[in-house]
C-alpha cells in the first residue's frame, strides 16, 4: 500500500491537483473583490439599494450622519481588487517555480533510473550471422 501511495504520488498528477487548488483559491479571493469591492457597490449605487429592507445593499448602506440626515456610505474599493490581483499573480509565479523545481526533479531522478539496453547477443549467434553474411556475399 506504501508503494501504490508512493506510485501515486510521483505519476504528476497529484502535483497538477495541488497546483490547480491553490490557482482556484487564489482565483476565488480575486472574483470576490471584484464582486464585493466594485460590481456589488456600482448597482447598489444604480439602483439605491440602501434604503431596501431584505434585499441584498451590496455594500452601500446609508447611516445617520451628524446633523441627523442619512448619508450613504459604500465600502467599494478598486486597492481591494487590484490587491487581489497581484495576489493571485504572485501566487501563480509562486506555484510554477514549485511545478518547475518538481519537473525537473522528476527529468533528473528519470535519468538516473538505469534504462532497459538491449540484450547482448551471445557469440555463437554473432559467429553465425558473420558466416551467413560471408555466404551471401559469394
Amino acid at each position: 500500500m506504501l508503494q501504490e501511495f508512493k506510485d501515486f504520488i510521483n505519476k504528476g498528477n497529484f502535483v497538477d491537483i495541488a497546483v490547480a487548488f491553490v490557482i482556484g483559491a487564489a482565483f476565488g479571493t480575486v472574483v470576490s473583490a471584484l464582486t464585493g469591492r466594485i460590481v456589488s457597490p456600482l448597482i447598489g449605487m444604480v439602483f439605491d439599494l440602501g434604503d431596501m429592507e431584505g434585499i441584498g445593499q451590496f455594500s452601500c448602506q446609508t447611516v445617520p450622519g451628524a446633523d441627523g440626515v442619512g448619508v450613504q456610505e459604500c465600502a467599494g474599493s478598486v486597492g481591494a481588487f487590484v490587491q487581489a490581483g497581484l495576489n493571485f499573480l504572485i501566487v501563480g509565479f509562486v506555484m510554477f517555480l514549485v511545478v518547475k523545481a518538481y519537473n525537473a526533479f522528476q527529468a533528473r531522478h528519470a535519468e538516473s533510473e538505469p534504462t532497459a539496453e538491449a540484450p547482448v547477443e551471445p557469440d555463437d549467434v554473432t559467429l553465425l550471422r558473420e558466416i551467413r553474411d560471408l555466404l551471401r556475399s559469394r
